[in-house]
């Protein structure tokens, strides 16, 4: 089988595009229940110090992880990527198995669940078609092998980030860290090779991931400083930090460029058409996991065109 795929790059792509299709549809869990998850932890917590005389308060190290303290302090039942199962919004119904093919089941439901009829959001399917299309031009332009696994996972950690900061404004830890840690072991595994190569050589990982953060640190406290205003989060500087780690500090420039110039573009078109109050803030993470996915494809190309303007003529 493998050697198929190695041999066909049709082949290749179709799987991808499959895989990813499938993967997607679990994304959509991940991009809808992850934030919920992370609210009742907080609650749980809060209410645990609340509840604690300072005194008897029990060291960081002693406190039970966040899912089962969750759990716990709530009285709720557990409540995770895996359980309970996927269901319909307005009746609760369980979802059949034969009714959550991916895309498909969209379409031949005309987007209503099977038992209420009530209609399901067109973003499930837009977010599983979003996962395989990406999923499958990564495995076109990389090709089979480790680079193109690698981008891939990179793909499918940034479309949850994107949905979840669209939503929420917010880039969670237990996404932007693990993503920024298998980008700097991903580096010893020395699976790339040359200029374009995915991932990058662990002292191009250490510096992107270290140069990464440290620039956007260092803007948000010029920003506030100069302002009094707060430009962005934290949670944008890890994923700059997780890109760097994987894109290495030689395309760290391109991304911050790229992801700038959309977003001033996007901000003002949609002040213009009054779709978004001025002074309201607009969510950096989607321009930067756009840019960063971009960069990944094309980005040794388009810094190699663009430096080509400025070479001297022969």
């Amino acid at each position: 089988m493998l050697e198929l795929l190695a041999q066909s790059p049709a082949a290749w792509v179709a799987v991808a595009l499959i895989v990813g299709l499938v993967v997607g549809s679990f994304l959509n869990v991940v991009i809808y229940r992850l934030p919920i998850m992370l609210e009742r932890q907080w609650q749980a917590h809060s209410a645990a110090l609340v509840s604690t005389p300072a005194a008897s308060v029990a060291p960081a190290a002693a406190v039970a992880p966040a899912s089962t303290t969750s759990a716990a302090a709530t009285g709720q039942r557990p409540f995770n990527l895996l359980v309970p199962r996927s269901s319909c919004p307005a009746c609760h119904a369980p979802i059949a198995a034969i009714h959550n093919i991916p895309v498909l089941s969209y379409l031949v439901l005309r987007g209503r669940c099977a038992h209420c009829k009530a209609g399901i959001s067109a973003r499930y399917p837009a977010v599983e078609l979003i996962s395989g299309i990406a999923t499958a031009v990564v495995a076109w332009q990389l090709g089979f092998g480790w680079p193109a696994a690698c981008g891939v996972v990179v793909t499918w950690f940034l479309i949850a980030l994107t949905f979840i900061d669209l939503d929420e404004q917010l880039l969670p830890d237990s996404l932007t860290l693990p993503l920024l840690w298998l980008g700097l072991l991903a580096s010893l595994t020395g699976w790339g090779s040359g200029a374009a190569s995915l991932p990058r050589d662990p002292i191009s990982a250490i510096g992107g991931a270290a140069i990464g953060y440290l620039s956007l640190w260092t803007l948000y406290h010029l920003f506030r400083l100069l302002t009094g205003k707060e430009g962005m989060g934290y949670g944008d500087f890890k994923l700059l930090a997780a890109l760097g780690a994987w894109l290495g500090w030689q395309m760290l420039l391109p991304i911050v460029l790229l992801s700038a110039g959309v977003g001033a573009i996007i901000g003002i078109v949609l002040i213009a058409t009054r779709r978004q109050q001025r002074g309201n803030p607009i969510p950096f993470g989607p321009f930067l996991a756009t840019a960063g996915w971009v960069t990944m494809l094309w980005g040794p190309p388009m810094v190699g065109r663009y430096l080509s303007l400025f070479a001297p003529q022969r």
